[in-house]
C-alpha cells in the first residue's frame, strides 16, 4: 500500500476577503498561518514522515509549507518548487472581488468562470498590475494570461507522471502542498472524476488530505486530517465564496 498527502495552502489575504487571486502572490492570513500549524500538528500527531515535499512557486504555498515542515520536525527537507502546481491563472479577474463580479455579471458567468471546466475567464491586459509578464520566477516559462480548469489539468498530470509516481512506486511518501484548483486537476486525474462532476468538488484550505493506493495506484481509501463537522464547514465556506448576499 502507498500514501500521500496533500495540502491545500492556509486561509490567503485574498481569500479572507474573497478576492480572485490566481497567480498573484498574496500571503497568508493569521487564520492561514495558525490552520498550517494546525495541519503540521495533526500530520505529527498521526506519525507522518516523508521523504519528498512538492510546492508550487507561490508565496502562501511555501509559507504553508515551511510552517507544516516545522510543526512536524521535518524543515530540513528540501522543497522541490514547479511552477505547474501553481494555481489556476484566473486572467483578467485576478483582483476582483468574487461578490461583485458574481453580481456584475450574474451568477451564471460567474460560475463560468469559477467552476465550469473548459471555459476561461477573460485574459489578463497588460495594463492589470496582477500580471505576471515581468516575474522573475516565470522567465523561463510563457505564462499564462488565463486558464480555464481543463488547462490546468494539462500541465499538472504530466507533472504527475514524470515527478510523483516514479517516487509513489518506490514506496516514498510524499507531501504536495499547492492551491484549491492545482490540487483540483490532481485529485480529478486521481479519481477519474469527469468534466461534469468535478464542478462540484471542493478543497477547503489548510486540511492534510490523505489517499492510500494499491500497487496499481488505484485508490483504497481517501480522507480528511478532521472530524465531519470541520470537514464540512471549511468545505461549505469554499463552496460559497462569491455568492450572493
Amino acid at each position: 500500500m502507498f500514501k500521500l498527502v496533500i495540502l491545500r495552502h492556509g486561509e490567503s489575504e485574498w481569500n479572507k476577503k474573497g478576492l480572485f487571486t490566481g497567480w498573484t502572490d498574496v500571503d497568508l492570513s493569521k487564520k492561514g498561518v495558525l490552520e498550517a500549524q494546525q495541519a503540521g500538528k495533526k500530520l505529527k500527531r498521526e506519525g507522518f514522515i516523508f521523504d519528498y515535499v512538492f510546492a508550487s512557486l507561490l508565496k502562501r504555498v511555501l509559507k504553508t509549507t515551511n510552517i507544516v515542515l516545522e510543526e512536524t520536525d521535518q524543515l530540513w527537507l528540501p522543497i522541490i518548487k514547479d511552477w505547474r502546481l501553481n494555481e489556476r491563472h484566473y486572467g483578467n479577474l485576478q483582483g476582483l472581488n468574487k461578490e461583485q463580479t458574481a453580481k456584475k455579471f450574474g451568477d451564471h458567468q460567474f460560475q463560468l468562470w469559477r467552476r465550469s471546466y473548459d471555459v476561461k475567464p477573460p485574459a489578463i491586459t497588460p495594463a492589470n498590475k496582477y500580471n505576471q509578464k515581468n516575474d522573475r520566477r516565470y522567465q523561463n516559462i510563457k505564462a499564462p494570461l488565463t486558464e480555464s480548469l481543463k488547462d490546468v489539468v494539462a500541465r499538472v498530470v504530466p507533472w504527475w507522471k514524470e515527478e510523483a509516481v516514479p517516487l509513489i512506486k518506490k514506496n516514498k511518501k510524499l507531501l504536495i502542498v499547492a492551491s484549491g484548483n492545482s490540487l483540483r486537476a490532481l485529485v480529478k486525474h486521481i479519481e477519474n472524476i469527469s468534466d461534469q462532476d468535478i464542478a462540484s468538488l471542493n478543497i477547503p484550505t489548510g486540511i492534510p488530505l490523505v489517499y492510500e493506493f494499491d500497487n496499481k495506484l488505484r485508490v483504497k481509501k481517501k480522507y480528511y486530517l478532521a472530524n465531519a463537522k470541520d470537514l464540512k464547514t471549511a468545505i461549505q465556506q469554499t463552496a460559497t465564496q462569491g455568492k450572493k448576499k
